[in-house]
């Protein structure tokens, strides 16, 4: 998953955030008094594979450039992929790579979800013209905005404690002496009835058995996503921006209703009383 920096875990503060729609500047500083970083990245997948000669690669590129001028530092990964970013000190930056099947575009720690919009939607009006993308070509396009909280522990315990498990599973997590070493809660719906539009809910803990036995735990990062996916071809007529502007919709709503209350303010309150 591509995001990089994290903070500390000092400013979790889930009394600070207030029942006003997230969708704003202030909405914003919300997120961030509620995790250490937050991100906002969309992927687009392809079922051909992209163009990787150089000329093609560079224009792009280019093009993305001369709207986001900070994004300067380009380089190849071993594995082929082609990236484009922000200096990653300021722990507010922009980022967009190619990879064989796939166009990614990230925005960590926006001060705006509109700053982050602006640059994605950017990326989906570039691809068609400068990789030669199809809606037709679309494998699935995704958005996704990611939570990351910095916490020395056990992630799964943490993660029992803060959101519960199922009923019919608890009697197994109080046994007397057991310790609790796998705790990853995930849940995706169709939004359709082609299952074509999905939106997932996950929750990545990053401690290990290893970890658990010595209990000696590094200062890693728990990290909560939200995905809305759009499966498949797009309709005719509509256009990777329109499909991307349906998807945050999505998010929007889940946000709002589920994710903001029941998973990442449980979760800063929790670590917080650690």
């Amino acid at each position: 998953m591509e995001k990089s920096a994290c903070f500390s875990q000092g400013r979790h503060a889930a009394e600070r955030f207030s029942g006003e729609g997230w969708y704003s500047s202030m909405a914003m500083h919300r997120f961030h008094s509620l995790c250490d970083d937050f991100y906002v990245n969309v992927n687009l997948s392809t079922e051909m594979e992209l163009p990787a000669n150089r000329e093609t690669v560079l224009h792009f590129f280019e093009q993305v450039q001369k709207t986001f001028p900070a994004m300067r530092n380009f380089h190849c990964r071993q594995q082929g992929d082609f990236v484009l970013e922000e200096d990653k000190e300021r722990g507010s930056y922009r980022w967009c790579s190619i990879e064989p099947r796939r166009v990614c575009s990230g925005r960590v720690n926006p001060e705006q979800i509109d700053d982050a919009m602006q640059q994605h939607k950017r990326i989906l009006e570039l691809a068609p013209y400068a990789l030669s993308v199809s809606p037709l070509d679309c494998e699935a396009l995704d958005l996704l905005f990611g939570f990351d909280f910095t916490f020395r522990g056990n992630h799964h315990q943490l993660l029992a404690e803060a959101l519960g498990v199922a009923p019919a599973l608890e009697r197994l997590a109080e046994r007397p002496g057991a310790k609790i070493i796998h705790v990853e809660p995930s849940l995706t719906v169709a939004l359709d009835d082609e299952c074509r539009r999905q939106c997932r809910l996950s929750v990545e803990a990053r401690t290990n058995a290893y970890q658990i036995r010595l209990d000696d735990y590094p200062e890693e990062q728990l990290s909560v996503y939200l995905t809305a996916r759009q499966y498949g071809s797009l309709s005719s007529g509509t256009t990777f921006v329109k499909t991307l502007d349906h998807l945050l919709e999505i998010c929007d709503e889940m946000l709002e209703n589920h994710v903001i209350e029941h998973v990442l303010q449980p979760l800063a309150r929790t670590i917080a009383l650690k």
